[in-house]
C-alpha cells in the first residue's frame, strides 16, 4: 500500500499519486508561486509547508533558477529567504518606465557611513556613533534610516541612562543583497588601519573621524552596494 499523502491545511503536499517527474514540477510551481506572491523574502520554513517531506528544497530552488536563465528576473537568496528580483541590467529601463527613480533619494555619504558602522558594530548607540565621527549624529538622520527600514532599536546599552542601541534589519539585508550579516565585506583592512574598532571607541582611545572623505580612502562604499 502506498504512503498516505500528508495534508497541510487541506493541501496534498506529498503528491504520492503522481509520477516523480510530475511531482517535482508541481513542487517547483508551488514554491515559485509562493515566492512570487510574497512582498519580501520567503523563508525555508514557509516553503516546506507546500512540498513533501522528501523534497530537497535546495535542489528544487536550483532547478527554478536554471529555468529562469535568460529571463529579466531571477531568484535570489537574501535576508534568510528567497525572493524574485529584477536583474540589474534592466534597472534603468524600469526607472524610465515607472519614474520611480525620481522619487527615491539615494543615501548621502554620511548616511552610508553611519549605516555601515551600525552594520559592523551593532548593537551601537547614537552617542557611540557621534563619538566615532567626531560630531553629533542627529536624531533626524537616525529616523531617516529607520524610516527606510534599514535599522531598528536594539537592546538598551549598559551605560548611564540605558540608551537604546541600533541594529540593522532584514530590510537592510534585503536591500543590499545580503543573506546574513556574515556576508558583509571583510573588514580586516579597516581594523588594521585602526578606523573601525569599537573596543578603542569605548575606552576613549579612538581617533574620531571628522573628515567625510577619510573612510573612503580605506574602503569603497560601492563594495557595500550602498
Amino acid at each position: 500500500m502506498g504512503r498516505r499523502a500528508r495534508v497541510k491545511g487541506g493541501l496534498d503536499t506529498e503528491l504520492a499519486d503522481l509520477p516523480l517527474e510530475l511531482r517535482w514540477r508541481q513542487w517547483m510551481g508551488r514554491v515559485e508561486a509562493v515566492i512570487f506572491a510574497s512582498p519580501g523574502p520567503v523563508s525555508r520554513e514557509v516553503l516546506t509547508r507546500v512540498v513533501g517531506r522528501d523534497c530537497n528544497l535546495d535542489r528544487l530552488i536550483d532547478d527554478i533558477r536554471e529555468e529562469l536563465r535568460g529571463r529579466p528576473y531571477e531568484l535570489v537568496s537574501v535576508a534568510g529567504g528567497w525572493q524574485h528580483r529584477t536583474r540589474e541590467v534592466f534597472a534603468e529601463a524600469i526607472r524610465t518606465a515607472t519614474g520611480l527613480g525620481d522619487q527615491v533619494r539615494p543615501l548621502s555619504q554620511q548616511e552610508s557611513l553611519i549605516l555601515m558602522c551600525i552594520a559592523y558594530y551593532q548593537p551601537i548607540t547614537r552617542g557611540e556613533l557621534s563619538q566615532f565621527f567626531g560630531k553629533e549624529v542627529s536624531r533626524d538622520l537616525v529616523a531617516h534610516l529607520r524610516g527606510l527600514d534599514f535599522i531598528a532599536s536594539g537592546p538598551r546599552a549598559p551605560q548611564p541612562g540605558a540608551p537604546y542601541t541600533y541594529v540593522t534589519t532584514k530590510g537592510f539585508l534585503s536591500q543590499f543583497g545580503f543573506n546574513t550579516l556574515r556576508d558583509l565585506p571583510d573588514m580586516d583592512m579597516l581594523e588594521d588601519a585602526g578606523l573601525l574598532s569599537k573596543d578603542k571607541l569605548l575606552v576613549g582611545d579612538f581617533p574620531a573621524i571628522n573628515d567625510d572623505t577619510l573612510l573612503e580612502e580605506v574602503v569603497e562604499l560601492d563594495d557595500l552596494n550602498i
